[in-house]
């Protein structure tokens, strides 16, 4: 095997990595120049952002690694936001841990505060008012974030894991290789929805679920949807819209945003391409050689197959619960639960929660006070910071759980062992509402 071409460094990088800049930064450049090493890359990018998934309590390490940054200094170079952690920080009962979990999830979450962060706490960060432009180079964590900035905003990160996003978010670069590179964001499987009817915004997230079994850790594009105009970053996609969704011309950010994150579960997607839809893809062409790529056809039993794989209990299991907005509900989204609970005129019977961004529940409260009130006056618990499939548990006394997240359905078993229901909004809420038969 030939040996890998040399990583060169600027001069600058060279004087971070030397100890010239200071211990913290050259603690994040052996790091960052490490990893280069192993996947090959011949240089640095200097990268615009960076969205940290450090800040998530796993253990003890992770506590001691900041600590070690922050001792020396340490404070980010480029705009860097914070993915959830482990306590919702405004009401750290909500939801319930155990006092050990609290102290230690709060401990880190303060600690990444010290680095210069913007203290975000959200899965999606491109929910905030500034986001990654088309072609950006940036170094994201988690992995909605990343399937999202890559496929839906056009910007350009591979997925970075614990540490190494911090790393990046210190230096202010990250390895030239993976999906920063133009020739690994082109398409290796094709994926034809053409046969399938797009009768409920619950079709994205499943259609994302096979995607990612299909693709993998590839890079899946998808035809067949009708024709809805181009996407970019600038455009709005109707992110203010209450009650957009399939049915509607083109695939809102939260179409997308559920379709990306159900792809990542399912496979290890963290870039897709839609013809007609996503920046880079105007044509199949533009991302693939369709004579030379390979194509799978995805039908309505496909479809029905990969819903009932997301959900693990029993056509008549009592449901005790709904948990929705993972990844964090956008403000639409909130807006539209808050619609179709007025629409029912009558309060949930089953407990709902929600996650969200901080700045999304803030944003609520400020200029849509009555959606606002409705959802506080239903009873609905609005989850900041953090997101509930994380937890170690969520009630003592609940088994069945219905979500409209693929993600959830996927990761909430294993986590919280709890059985999921898997359904539409709609469906979720009129169960709320009607109770839990």
């Amino acid at each position: 095997m030939e040996p890998s071409p040399p990583l060169r460094l600027t001069a600058e990088q060279e004087a971070q990595l030397s100890g010239d800049c200071g211990e913290a930064q050259a603690m994040a450049m052996r790091m960052v120049t490490g990893v280069a090493r192993v996947k090959g890359a011949t240089r640095l990018v200097a990268v615009e952002s960076v969205h940290i998934d450090s800040c998530l309590f796993h253990g003890r390490s992770g506590i001691d690694f900041v600590q070690r940054l922050v001792d020396a200094g340490a404070q980010c170079r480029v705009p860097t936001t914070t993915n959830v952690g482990s306590v919702n920080l405004r009401h750290p009962e909500l939801p319930a841990r155990s006092p050990e979990e609290t102290r230690d999830g709060t401990e880190l979450m303060r600690l990444y505060g010290r680095l210069g962060v913007a203290q975000t706490w959200t899965c999606a960060p491109y929910q905030l008012p500034e986001r990654p432009r088309f072609g950006t180079q940036i170094a994201w964590a988690e992995s909605n974030a990343v399937v999202f900035a890559n496929s839906v905003l056009g910007a350009r990160t591979d997925r970075y894991g614990d540490f190494l996003d911090v790393c990046a978010a210190i230096s202010g670069c990250a390895p030239y290789a993976g999906l920063h590179r133009d020739e690994n964001r082109r398409a290796t499987h094709i994926i034809d929805v053409s046969a399938v009817p797009l009768a409920g915004e619950h079709v994205y997230p499943l259609l994302g679920y096979l995607a990612g079994q299909i693709a993998g850790t590839g890079v899946p594009v998808v035809t067949g949807l009708e024709d809805p105009g181009s996407v970019t970053g600038d455009q709005d996609l109707g992110r203010g819209t209450a009650g957009s969704g399939v049915g509607a011309m083109r695939p809102t950010e939260d179409d997308l945003k559920a379709f990306g994150a159900a792809a990542a579960s399912s496979g290890g997607v963290a870039l897709f391409h839609i013809e007609g839809v996503t920046p880079e893809c105007a044509e199949l062409e533009a991302v693939c050689d369709p004579e030379r790529t390979p194509v799978t056809v995805v039908g309505p039993a496909d479809v029905a197959r990969a819903q009932d794989e997301l959900t693990h209990a029993e056509a008549d299991a009592i449901v005790d619960a709904v948990c929705l907005g993972t990844p964090h509900a956008s403000l639409a989204q909130l807006r539209r639960i808050a619609a179709l609970l007025r629409s029912h005129g009558r309060e949930p019977r089953l407990p709902v929660w929600v996650n969200t961004g901080r700045f999304t529940a803030d944003a609520l409260a400020a200029d849509h006070p009555d959606d606002h009130a409705t959802l506080r006056d239903a009873g609905v618990r609005i989850v900041t910071d953090t997101c509930t499939y994380l937890l170690p548990r969520l009630h003592d006394d609940w088994s069945v759980v219905m979500t409209d997240s693929a993600k959830w359905a996927h990761y909430g078993p294993g986590n919280l062992g709890v059985r999921v229901v898997f359904a539409s909004l709609e469906q979720c809420l009129e169960q709320a509402v009607s109770g839990g038969r």
